[in-house]
């Protein structure tokens, strides 16, 4: 045999030399959530690691994550109270408003995404105003619009909407071009599908509909096409970077957004690809620290500039992003 590509895999050194994919520790974005009070830090009983944290005790962790490597979070805020109009979504004394300006006070370099959604916010827990049982959209983007805005003045660097409006991200980008925030770039959940990989999310977050579901608005899981026209019109409307959610059961859909899109894009390791590997390692089923690399290294593989996951600390603790294990 004059072709043998068993030479190239011989030992480490020659793997890692040839490796085509690396995991850059700048492309991962670490999701939190922030609560009202204080001293809080309460785990998350589906998503084992990860945590609830009230202001004062974000501030903490966030200490050890900066040392740590982390460059980026995913911001999402729990109310005190919830309403028809999401009405602490918006205000200037809302718990993301107070954590970001909090946050950027302790860490300026620390780059904070804030996501922008309504069903946390929301009594009936869907991702806009109700009117006959249904989310009406378009009086739903003024709500958006403004929630970003409250964001970008508290000093978010980056806005995220996640509620799969139409027309969400024009309108975001109209409302911060007009009040001066014309470099806040907008991070869109461009393809997230109704999937039900979000159930541990929705328990953190405190986020479950209280009737039927969200399928009128997230993406139908079978469609593929109809997901690369959804990345192809949030890039018409000013989107910055777009995202596949979730990932693993997506990685089609990630590599055909990448090939197609000309702005960078980002996939979304959900809660519940996260638990369901936490889940595995606890009954002693897989190697957790293997399996968490090979995730990782698959999204990068498929197309993704950004990584958003739940993994992101545990990844630099444990030193997952360099060189493969010895197998």
């Amino acid at each position: 045999m004059i072709i043998r590509p068993r030479r190239l895999r011989k030992n480490e050194t020659i793997r890692n030399m040839v490796a085509e994919t690396v995991v850059n520790p700048d492309s991962l974005v670490y999701p939190m959530f922030v609560v009202e009070g204080e001293g809080i830090k309460e785990e998350i009983k589906s998503m084992p690691g990860q945590f609830r944290f009230s202001i004062d005790e974000i501030l903490k962790e966030l200490e050890w994550c900066v040392a740590l490597g982390i460059k980026s979070i995913l911001l999402f805020g729990i109310p005190h109270h919830k309403d028809e109009m999401a009405t602490c979504a918006y205000d200037d004394d809302g718990v993301v408003q107070r954590a970001v300006r909090a946050i950027k006070a302790a860490f300026p370099e620390l780059y904070v995404i804030t996501d922008v959604c309504l069903c946390e916010y929301m009594s009936h827990g869907h991702c806009g105003i109700v009117k006959d049982g249904d989310v009406d959209n378009d009086p739903t983007l003024e709500l958006l619009a403004k929630t970003a805005l409250s964001h970008a003045v508290a000093g978010a660097d980056m806005v995220a909407p996640s509620d799969m409006m139409d027309g969400r991200v024009a309108a975001i980008r109209e409302c911060l071009d007009a009040h001066g925030f014309q470099n806040t770039p907008i991070m869109a959940y461009s393809a997230k599908f109704a999937s039900a990989y979000y159930g541990p999310f929705r328990d953190a977050a405190d986020s479950a509909p209280h009737f039927g579901n969200r399928k009128s608005y997230q993406m139908d899981v079978r469609n593929g096409r109809e997901a690369l026209r959804e990345v192809e019109l949030d890039i018409e409307e000013g989107a910055d970077i777009v995202m596949v959610k979730p990932g693993l059961a997506f990685l089609d859909v990630l590599r055909q957004t990448a090939e197609i899109s000309n702005v960078p894009v980002a996939v979304y390791n959900v809660s519940g690809e996260y638990s369901m590997v936490k889940a595995a390692a606890q009954m002693g089923w897989i190697d957790e620290n293997a399996v968490i690399r090979e995730n990782l290294l698959a999204f990068k593989r498929a197309g993704a500039d950004i990584i958003i996951t739940y993994h992101a600390k545990e990844a630099l603790e444990k030193g997952l992003l360099g060189s493969a294990h010895k197998a």
